[in-house]
């Protein structure tokens, strides 16, 4: 291990993993980590879901849909901004060509 990764141990479901990452990574790896091990232990509190490993793919498969729910969401969000933009500055260039003042 060098100077910049540090070993940082994490506590999953009772279970401890060391895991190493970049010192400047450490305070996120510990609060993905904790992250986790709370939607890991709300999927076993449930009473659906028996296994750590299958625990821990229902867990990854419910971030991931977040995740990519999240995504589409911004994605959705960056192309309404860039379509309005679009507009305001058509509106500009037209106002402009005319001389006109422009009322916003």
């Amino acid at each position: 291990m060098t100077e910049t990764h540090a070993r940082v141990s994490v506590r999953i479901l009772e279970k401890e993993y060391h895991i190493t990452c970049p010192i400047e990574e450490r305070s996120d790896l510990l609060d993905s980590a904790e992250f986790l091990n709370a939607k890991m232990r709300e999927i076993r509190d449930g009473g659906k879901v028996v296994g750590l490993d299958r625990i821990a793919v229902i867990a990854a498969l419910n971030m991931a849909n977040e995740l990519l729910r999240l995504r589409n969401r911004d994605s959705n969000l960056e192309s309404d901004v860039g379509g309005r933009l679009r507009i305001l500055r058509e509106r500009v260039e037209s106002t402009l060509e005319k001389g006109q003042q422009l009322e916003l």
